[in-house]
């Protein structure tokens, strides 16, 4: 620095730093160490993670605002935001499908697995109560899905299930998309089929992709 734009910042609190006692350069110390700690868990949540998982059913997505956590039996991957009870606001999880042998279109036998689905949903969750059905795109993939609402920890839950399986003829493995969202996370989901539209799901469903 040129000697007429004057002392540094560091010259100037110099001769305070080496007078202060020993106890106060390390709060200093610590506090500057927590502050960059701080900003780096920032950066961490406002960029984008990705997910990418390999044999026997390659698939991999983005997502931002969610954090990994187990999955369930079985499952391959799930991330999710909790309230501050502990209770899900937000859940997407991928676990596999296999589909029985079956002649004609995929597209034909994804409501066939639908109807079981949704009765072994049903079996395992006194609380699901299945509020719709029908066909549905990802990322311009064809397939199909199950609405629904439940309840967990004494909260309402809506739910969106999509079963998904490569654009390939005769395709048995897939996986199932289950979104699940608080009724009360977000003013712009009111329904189950609205669940992924909008917020912190809807980047990892149309980032979703096979392969």
């Amino acid at each position: 620095m040129k000697p007429e734009y004057g002392p540094t910042l560091g010259r100037l609190l110099a001769p305070w730093w080496h007078g202060t006692r020993r106890w106060v350069r390390m709060a200093v110390m610590l506090g500057g160490a927590m502050l960059v700690a701080a900003a780096i868990g920032l950066t961490l949540t406002l960029l984008s993670a990705h997910y990418s998982q390999g044999a026997p059913m390659p698939f991999s997505f983005s997502y931002k605002g969610l954090y990994r956590t187990t999955p369930d039996p079985g499952g391959y991957v799930k991330v999710a935001a909790h309230e501050g009870d502990g209770s899900v606001k937000y859940s997407y999880a991928v676990e596999p499908l296999l589909l029985a042998p079956y002649s004609g279109n995929v597209s034909g036998e994804l409501p066939v697995y639908a109807a079981g689905y949704a009765k072994e949903l049903a079996r395992l969750d006194p609380h699901f109560v299945l509020r719709g059905e029908g066909k549905t795109r990802v990322n311009k993939v064809p397939g199909y899905q199950l609405l629904y609402t439940t309840m967990s920890q004494g909260h309402e839950l809506f739910g969106r299930n999509v079963l998904l399986t490569p654009e390939k003829e005769g395709v048995r493995r897939g996986v199932k998309i289950v979104m699940l969202t608080s009724a009360t996370a977000s003013s712009k989901v009111k329904t189950p089929k609205e669940v992924a539209s909008t917020g912190v799901l809807l980047k990892p469903l149309k980032t979703f992709t096979f392969g």
